[in-house]
């Protein structure tokens, strides 16, 4: 008989253990309210439920110290919540079929920050990327997870404007100093031999090589100068039946003259640092004429 009892124990240590569950359950018996479960492999849920599936707001904890506290849908990650990974990085933001989808804000262990639009998981669409040791940023375009299109590369004294390709800048764009003048050029990109190898040919990898071509002032925002009408515009405009419509009245051309004040003084500007930039420009060639004459 102690043998029996002894067989019986054993089957019973072999069934696969389903966890636990503590919360409510609907009629059916399936787990539907608020409920605490501890899954087989040591993760522990505690939130809503609907029809035995994680539904609405919940907290998962993952045995290595990982945890989601947000919105699920059909026991997937959907809707606003915060991951927190192992690592330390954090993402705050949208969801959807457990990826990180639509608008949201990634904090890495080194301090870095994207803030932006994400697609299936990556970086894609509109979003600012902030490098925290040297205090820069990229604002621009994404797409899967790499800098491309339009963008804007800003450091502490000057920044940079143009387009990107796979992390790196491409074709035209311009530079925008602080001191003000912009430097505009073009990106060109030039191979480079790679390292040999013990058994690895040499691969060519392109690098951007900026080629400047000219140094501007900076470029200022003037307004348009309201439209003068015609005299036929300054007609009453009229149905077809010859009915009085819109009587509109003549535009106060008043700040016309401010406008054509602030259009001189910035021809001005332009005018005086485009003489800074060549008497700069002529004191360098003097110094090195200087250089290079005998004592």
């Amino acid at each position: 008989m102690s043998d029996d009892v002894s067989e019986e124990f054993e089957e019973e240590e072999k069934l696969p253990y389903l966890g636990e569950y503590e919360g409510e359950r609907n009629e059916e018996g399936e787990r539907h309210g608020y409920g605490k479960a501890i899954l087989p492999n040591g993760d522990i849920y505690e939130g809503q439920y609907e029809h035995g599936k994680r539904q609405g707001q919940g907290t998962y904890k993952f045995k290595n110290g990982t945890r989601y506290i947000g919105e699920y849908r059909e026991n997937k990650k959907h809707g606003q919540g915060t991951f927190f990974y192992a690592d330390g990085s954090q993402y705050e933001g949208d969801w959807v079929n457990d990826e990180k989808h639509g608008f949201g804000v990634y904090r890495y262990p080194n301090n870095d920050t994207y803030t932006g639009e994400w697609f299936a998981g990556q970086r894609h669409g509109q979003g600012t990327y902030f490098y925290a040791e040297t205090g820069s940023k990229y604002v621009g375009t994404w797409v899967n997870g790499q800098q491309e299109g339009p963008g804007e590369l800003i450091h502490l004294k000057h920044r940079y404007q143009g387009k990107f390709m796979g992390r790196n800048p491409v074709g035209p764009g311009k530079y925008i100093f602080d001191i003000g003048c912009e430097q505009h050029g073009e990106y060109e990109p030039k191979e480079m031999d790679e390292e040999e190898g013990e058994e690895e040919e040499n691969i060519k990898l392109p690098v951007p090589i900026w080629k400047a071509k000219k140094i501007t002032p900076l470029t200022l925002y003037t307004p348009p100068l309201p439209e003068v009408p015609s005299p036929a515009q300054e007609e009453l405009q009229t149905s077809g039946v010859g009915e009085k419509v819109i009587d509109q009245p003549l535009p106060d051309n008043s700040g016309a003259d401010e406008l054509n004040e602030e259009k001189k003084e910035k021809e001005n500007l332009e005018s005086i640092m485009n003489e800074d930039i060549n008497q700069e420009s002529a004191s360098e060639e003097e110094e090195e004429r200087q250089s290079q004459s005998p004592n």
